[in-house]
């Protein structure tokens, strides 16, 4: 039998040994992992706003309301659940609490990702407009002009359409200045 840190030596081999799993093979594999995850499930904002009052109470009054538990059968029957499904529970949320902080942590990796690829294609799109604009001026780069008149089109940087530049908003009428009011008169 194979014990629980053999198994993750062998997944860490495998993937150092696979280093390009695509996109889509990573989404199949946190899919599976899913699954294995005790009680996993999407909440609604509203739904979960009702479970966190009583999830955050402080970890040792839980761990005093199951020894509570554990020492009444009465209070057992009427929580309806025992010590030790309680406590398996509190064990599993902490340890799955870890799993979270690791999932944050990857997801962070995964954004700064997605980040530096846009930022790579993005300014190879943009040194490819500037450059393409200068070689159209030349008759033997023609072939380039679609290309141009279809980056301009879609070009969204630095560029106000031409709609909004024709018609500028007009310009706010000036509020009437008030009179000033004469001086009270002091009553002798």
């Amino acid at each position: 039998m194979l014990d629980k840190n053999a198994v993750s030596q062998t997944n860490a081999a495998t993937a150092a040994e696979d280093p390009a799993m695509t996109p889509e093979a990573i989404v199949e594999q946190l899919r599976v992992l899913q699954g294995h995850i005790p009680n996993y499930v999407q909440l609604s904002v509203p739904d979960a706003a009702t479970l966190r009052t009583a999830s955050n109470v402080h970890p040792d009054f839980s761990q005093s309301a199951i020894d509570a538990v554990g020492a009444s059968p009465r209070l057992e029957a009427t929580v309806g659940q025992s010590a030790e499904t309680l406590q398996g529970m509190a064990e599993t949320a902490a340890r799955l609490a870890k799993v979270e902080e690791e999932l944050r942590a990857m997801l962070d990796g995964v954004s700064s990702s997605i980040l530096t690829l846009r930022h790579s294609v993005g300014h190879a799109a943009l040194l490819a407009y500037e450059v393409s604009k200068r070689l159209v001026k030349e008759p033997e780069h023609a072939n380039l002009l679609p290309h141009v008149a279809s980056m301009r089109k879609a070009n969204r940087l630095g560029r106000n359409r031409k709609a909004k530049a024709q018609t500028p908003a007009p310009a706010p009428a000036p509020e009437p200045v008030p009179a000033p009011s004469p001086a009270p008169v002091p009553h002798v």
